[in-house]
């Protein structure tokens, strides 16, 4: 799939874009197994975050797709990796991981504003989000952003999904969120998709999406694949990333040349 110059512009601009057709039926159906037995077999890293005798279910997981090749046949091969590509505009791109996104119905809790950059043990501006619905996604489930976020040159304190705190109080180089006021004073994006569809984010993009409760929408699955570009480093943040990878033998500043973030597509 080769994008159009418009759609490279509007993620340059807006840290998004909607990107129509990307993967296909039988793709699709993969990744639906994939989820499936990712469900049925959580890895280490796994999260539920809808509390126990509650309406609903918040699941989610990653960094599992050297062992559930549904994952890996999507993030390594097809259109997937080469608009990832694309849209960065590098001359690589590697895998960082897949995250699986699960909200049943009735699911109260929502995911709460947020940007990925500082939950990730890695620095660089040459990345991509594409994250991949496995059921049509209203407006009234989709995700939103804040247009131009990714160029605010601010990176702000992760929030825990299961209560929206803070991880921490104060951190070097790390600001706290704007009240939700403030940040819907911005030009808020909506994403409502439909399936074969993707939506292609920036890790400093804010962004955020509400629970299914009260919106008729029985599932709302979903599988995003996080890519980087050359300029990609590991790092260490002030608290546990997510996903908690370690170094391996990678110190901070290294180039992320590891087998467990493969050069999936280049020109």
């Amino acid at each position: 799939m080769l994008l159009d110059p418009k759609t490279n512009a509007a993620y340059q601009r807006d840290g998004v874009v909607v990107i129509p057709n990307l993967v296909d039926a039988k793709q699709l159906e993969l990744l639906r197994q994939g989820v499936a037995e990712n469900m049925a077999s959580p890895g280490p890293w796994a999260n539920e975050y809808t509390p126990q005798g509650t309406a609903g279910r918040f699941f989610d997981d990653y960094v599992n797709w050297q062992r559930i090749e549904q994952f890996s046949d999507v993030a390594i091969s097809g259109d997937v990796p080469k608009v990832a590509l694309q849209l960065m505009g590098t001359r690589t791109a590697r895998l960082f991981h897949e995250h699986v996104l699960v909200k049943e119905a009735e699911t109260k809790e929502v995911t709460p504003w947020h940007h990925d950059d500082p939950y990730y043990g890695i620095d660089g501006m040459d990345n991509v989000s594409i994250w991949v619905p496995l059921d049509p996604i209203p407006d009234s489930v989709a995700l939103r952003f804040i247009a131009g976020s990714h160029k605010w040159n601010k990176r702000f304190i992760p929030k825990r999904f299961k209560d929206q705190t803070a991880y921490v109080e104060s951190a070097h180089d790390f600001v706290h969120l704007p009240s939700v006021e403030e940040l819907n004073a911005h030009e808020v994006i909506s994403t409502p998709v439909q399936l074969g569809d993707a939506v292609a984010f920036h890790y400093r993009t804010l962004h955020s999406a509400p629970g299914t409760a009260g919106t008729g929408v029985q599932l709302r699955r979903a599988v995003s694949f996080r890519y980087v570009g050359g300029d990609a480093v590991f790092a260490t943040r002030p608290w546990k990333t997510s996903p908690p990878l370690e170094g391996n033998g990678l110190k901070p500043g290294d180039a992320l040349d590891d087998p467990r973030f493969p050069i999936v597509a280049s020109r």
